[in-house]
């Protein structure tokens, strides 16, 4: 047990002036953490025991929720933070990635010193787990395996904000799975998404896992898990049949599958549209051109060579989606790029055969599936101040493929039942990638089979931010008054609040009471200290633990002390000779829930 006296727990009555939403505040305002700079926090001896609290039961749930092909539970290492940039720039994501990442040279270079290597502060650790599989396991016969770190990583934001959601340094449990083969990753991928799942019920959060986009990871698919809020930070697209992704990666029936292509409408004619260089300028008089008969053409920019995405003109790009045209890198030209190519400005671009000034010059031109609802429209013509009517799909745009380029909107039909998608913010507290082969071709990680033959390993790996996990619990569960901890993560289970401190008999009896509780496996804070009881009922609301129990002398009069659930507004009166027992029983029943979610 603590004592309040002889604990540190800097509460504050006021909340920080650059905390915008609530969980921010409460973070301050609880002594939970305190701001260093912009996206560096210290955590207090409070918010230190709730991260050591999320960090066990995700140990927990990693080494016992494991697919039958694995021997034991996944293995827990500790990685360095400091990795050489040559390893990164040898993987698979280094141009990506390597914004996001804090570099820094060997001290003295420059010197009179030979410069030693550039390193760099991890922002995950593919690169340096998947040479350290490759030097360590090279047979079979050590498949499949699983390794994971809690660990601190460093992430260059631009723009930290939000307490801990977007904070430049946060503590990740990261994990790695490698396996002999497609067959046995996937088992892998869907352990660990069952672990996933009851950790987040263990911790009484509400996490939704959504497809999702598997971005600068790369890999073939993955999920993320959403803990629903309004100051997220993405979208979650979902339907009440129970499908859920992200905006990134959602899709809809918006187009049916056994949708035919429009005939031709007539010949093609070109119009003079001064000064009309938007989808709205063209959909206003005297044009009248609806955005869902026009095609919007883009112009981006894929590993140095220009492309064309062709969107109907009332859809937006979800930007990245155009990770599955397999660029390494890509970005909207600029509008100097854009002439040389298509011989016209930005406002008047199309993808017609015969108009683009220097077809040889592109990549590619990549139409969204939806452009076939429009059958014939109207589109730029490639020279200033023009556009064309009655261009055909499928006979007048020089199309390379089809495939899902757009926004999904809420309202369309949900691509698995039919019902209408529906939208809610969500904050991103866990991602799972099933990554392939992708990182083991790079870095040469083989193992040889029984028949003496080499085969890349196939990996997956696993991520869940605890650090943003704690903000994201609290973001979920409070109230006007503070905090409303789930009992499992709760940095104290049971406040003992003294209302006569000084008076022995009430002393003595919050020490039995802590003492069975802490039996029962209850953490226990007694707050001794010389205040009002006022002041120590609003902090123990503001800590937010989930149960207190209250002594006073004029409770010990009456033979009774008070207990209080914090999510609960009824008071119980417990005779002080059923105190003890009353409280383990609470004890052991929030346990058992708490145990029984997983």
């Amino acid at each position: 047990m603590k004592r309040w006296s002889q604990f540190f727990i800097p509460t504050l009555k006021e909340s920080p002036s650059d905390a915008e939403i609530a969980s921010h505040k409460l973070l301050v305002r609880a002594g939970l953490v305190r701001k260093l700079s912009g996206g560096l926090y210290t955590f207090m001896p409070l918010g230190l025991r709730v991260m050591q609290k999320l960090s066990a039961i995700c140990r927990e749930e990693l080494e016992r929720a494991q697919p039958a092909h694995q021997r034991g539970g996944a293995i827990e290492l500790w990685m360095p933070h400091l990795h050489p940039a040559d390893l990164w720039e040898q993987g698979p994501r280094w141009a990506a990635a390597r914004e996001i990442m804090f570099r820094t040279d060997h001290a003295g270079a420059g010197k009179g010193r030979s410069r030693e290597p550039e390193f760099v502060l991890g922002p995950t650790h593919e690169e340096v787990i998947t040479p350290l599989v490759k030097q360590e396991i090279t047979s079979y016969r050590d498949l499949p395996k699983n390794f994971y770190q809690i660990a601190t990583k460093f992430r260059n934001e631009i723009r930290p904000r939000y307490g801990l959601m977007r904070a430049r340094e946060f503590v990740m449990m990261d994990a790695y799975s490698f396996d002999a083969n497609d067959e046995g990753a996937i088992k892998s991928y869907l352990a660990m998404k069952t672990a996933y799942e009851a950790f987040f019920r263990r911790i009484g959060v509400q996490a939704i896992a959504v497809e999702a986009d598997t971005g600068v990871m790369g890999g073939s698919f993955s999920h993320e898990f959403m803990v629903p809020a309004e100051i997220g930070d993405d979208d979650v697209i979902y339907s009440d049949s129970g499908y859920a992704a992200n905006r990134e990666k959602a899709t809809s029936a918006l187009v049916p599958k056994d949708l035919a292509d429009a005939a031709p409408a007539g010949a093609i004619e070109k119009f003079a549209t001064p000064g009309a260089v938007t989808i709205a300028a063209l959909a206003a008089a005297p044009y009248s051109v609806p955005g869902d008969a026009q095609f919007k053409t883009l112009v981006y920019v894929g590993d140095g060579k220009p492309f064309l995405v062709i969107l109907r003109g009332n859809d937006e790009l979800e930007e990245a989606k155009l990770g599955s045209l397999g660029f390494t890198l890509f970005r909207a030209a600029t509008a100097e790029e854009i002439e040389p190519v298509l011989g016209a400005k930005p406002g008047s671009l199309g993808s017609v055969k015969g108009t683009i000034k220097n077809p040889d010059a592109l990549a590619g031109v990549f139409a969204d599936h939806a452009i076939r609802l429009i059958g014939n429209g109207v589109t730029g013509a490639n020279e200033d101040g023009f556009h064309l009517r009655n261009v055909n799909v499928s006979r007048d745009l020089a199309i390379t493929r089809f495939g899902d380029f757009r926004r999904v909107r809420t309202g369309e039909p949900c691509p698995v039942s039919g019902q209408p998608l529906q939208s809610k913010r969500g904050i991103e507290v866990g991602h799972i990638f099933k990554l392939g082969t992708k990182y083991a071709d790079k870095f040469g990680a083989v193992y040889t089979d029984d028949q003496k033959q080499n085969h890349p390993m196939v990996m997956g790996c696993y991520g869940i931010g605890i650090s943003r996990t704690l903000q994201a619990i609290i973001e979920q569960s409070h109230d006007g008054d503070g905090i409303v901890w789930p009992w499992a993560t709760a940095p104290f289970q049971i406040i003992v609040t003294l209302l006569d401190p000084l008076l022995p008999e009430a002393v003595q009896l919050a020490e039995e009471l802590a003492a069975a509780a802490e039996a029962a496996g209850a953490d226990v804070l007694i707050d001794d200290r010389e205040e009002r009881p006022g002041i120590k009922f609003k902090d123990a609301d503001l800590i937010g633990i989930p149960l207190r129990v209250t002594i006073g002398g004029k409770g010990l009069k009456d033979g009774i002390i008070e207990l209080k659930a914090r999510n609960s507004k009824d008071v119980l009166k417990v005779p002080v000779a059923d105190a003890a027992a009353t409280l383990v029983s609470r004890v052991r029943e929030n346990t058992a829930k708490s145990l029984s979610a997983s």
